[in-house]
């Protein structure tokens, strides 16, 4: 786990590249092929033909194929791309927002299964597993001390709804093991991370994909936060690489009064599609505040790029992914899939926010990169737009198109130059298992605790903090926090807080120190 400084926020922000590389899609009708492609494609069943029949040494035709299909579309564009059918079965389960299983957030902790929390009112935590329990065997199937790969643990524990599965547990607290029948059930995968108040008049929402379930999810958060007084709201898009861009299309709509251009679409014959408005949005008068950054792309550039182009309301944060390409998908009978680049997309002012990719691929995804070494993270001025790049909204703001969203209020990464990769670190995996650590060591300490007296209790403790610095050298990652020690402090009190009583809570700690928060309520400067 050694890793220089320099390089860890680009290789966390590796983590979220799939979801960006893929994050926009449209899907349209399969067309027929043109005579010339249907010449192409048989040039290559007979090769392929000629292969598996002829060659002298056994081949393995199929691997022949993938690395053909990646060849062909490593020449266009960095979002057409060749989907595996073990990707695309997960990347489609995400995107669907539910899946039957038995409800458990889990690590393979010292290769066991190890709950971290059962899903609220799921079937696991109805038939009594606890945060900390260890799933021995699901039936006759021994789970613990195999290395298992995680796609093999879920076939053991998903199944057929309304099924069950004996569960084989120890439980450490009370030292024993013991057996459990678990009915596997429908499990939804929330796309909506919470709906909280702020303040008394200031509502937050936070996405992190648009999926099938967004907009219902959504819609449910923002009448409860209407009913409880809510006249300003707050969505956050910060590190949603985006997903099903009608979804977008839908909460843009909620917004903005009917017959607003929320967004168009353009392909290489010139067709152009655009979609508006209606009327009867359910919070076309209220304040909107959107929240992005460099993650933040596809799907998240069209909403707030609608609510830009409109006047609508604020960007806040920093500058967007840059990704403008529509891809159509196409499916195979393996399960496989090609996503391939039919449209660019634009926002109501005619803005391409797509950024340059003929230097390639690799350069393409360097683009975070340059961010850190141009000082863009902690300068607006350090963002360059060519003047030709400008455009006006209907009331003379101006904004700008090639290369992402400029906010209108800029919020530099929160922590001192320099020390960048402290504020991903805080929010990347590594943070989630050191806390199960000490949880599984410590559990009873927070036993009986409301979440008044956990936050008193650590805010006054400094023994996690320091426990933290010790983990960070065992891993080899030489990293100083003390700089920003109430940013780490703050960090780890949130995931102590999400494993201890749930979503909400991570939030209720994290955002009233959170800098984008702090621009929405103490007064928007640039």
């Amino acid at each position: 786990m050694k890793n220089n400084l320099k390089y860890l926020p680009i290789l966390l922000f590796g983590t979220l590249a799939l979801g960006i590389l893929i994050g926009g899609m449209l899907n349209f009708p399969t067309q027929s092929l043109t005579p010339k492609a249907s010449l192409h494609k048989n040039k290559l069943d007979r090769l392929i033909d000629f292969i598996d029949n002829e060659y002298v040494d056994k081949v393995n035709t199929d691997s022949i194929v993938d690395v053909t299909v990646n060849s062909i579309l490593g020449q266009l564009d960095p979002h057409s791309v060749y989907i595996s059918p073990d990707e695309q079965e997960e990347v489609a389960q995400s995107m669907k927002g539910d899946f039957v299983g038995i409800g458990v957030n889990f690590y393979m902790y010292k290769d066991t299964v190890a709950v971290i929390m059962p899903v609220e009112n799921g079937p696991s935590e109805k038939a009594g597993i606890l945060p900390g329990d260890r799933i021995l065997y699901a039936g006759k199937t021994k789970l613990f001390g195999r290395k298992l790969p995680t796609d093999s643990l879920f076939t053991k524990l998903k199944g057929a709804e309304g099924s069950a599965v004996q569960l084989t547990v120890f439980r450490k607290s009370t030292n024993k093991t013991f057996k459990v029948n678990v009915t596997r059930d429908i499990v939804p995968i929330k796309s909506v991370d919470v709906a909280t108040m702020l303040n008394a008049t200031v509502g937050y929402i936070r996405i992190n994909r648009f999926a099938e379930t967004t907009y219902d999810e959504f819609e449910d958060g923002l009448q409860r936060l209407k009913k409880r007084g809510a006249k300003e709201i707050v969505i956050d898009l910060r590190d949603n690489g985006g997903g099903y861009l009608e979804k977008a299309v839908e909460i843009a709509d909620d917004f903005l009064s009917d017959k607003k251009l929320i967004v168009f679409t353009k392909n290489k014959k010139g067709r152009t599609d655009r979609t508006y408005a209606t009327s009867g949005g359910s919070f076309e008068n209220g304040k909107i505040d959107i929240l992005i950054n460099e993650n933040s792309a596809s799907a998240s550039e069209i909403l707030a790029g609608a609510i830009q182009d409109n006047d609508r309301g604020t960007i806040i944060g920093r500058r967007s992914f840059g990704k403008g390409l529509v891809q159509r998908e196409m499916d195979f009978e393996d399960g496989s899939a090609v996503r391939l680049t039919i449209a660019r997309y634009y926002t109501p002012t005619g803005r391409s926010i797509q950024k340059a990719y003929d230097k390639g691929k690799d350069d393409y995804f360097k683009d975070f990169d340059k961010r850190f070494e141009s000082g863009e993270l902690y300068e607006k001025d350090s963002i360059h737009i060519a003047d030709t790049l400008k455009f006006r909204t209907p009331k003379g703001k101006i904004v700008y198109g090639g290369g992402g969203i400029v906010p209108d209020v800029f919020v530099p990464l929160e922590v001192e130059h320099g020390d960048e990769g402290v504020a991903y670190l805080m929010q990347s995996g590594a943070v989630s298992y050191f806390v199960f650590e000490q949880l599984d060591m410590h559990r009873n300490d927070f036993k009986g605790l409301s979440f008044e007296q956990f936050k008193d209790k650590m805010e006054k403790d400094e023994v996690y903090y320091v426990n933290f610095q010790k983990y960070l050298q065992r891993n080899g990652l030489e990293l100083k926090i003390d700089k920003n020690r109430s940013l780490v402090k703050r960090y780890l009190a949130a995931e102590f807080a999400r494993q201890l009583f749930g979503e909400e809570k991570y939030f209720d700690i994290v955002l009233p120190g959170d800098a984008m928060i702090k621009a929405v309520l103490e007064g928007k400067t640039n």
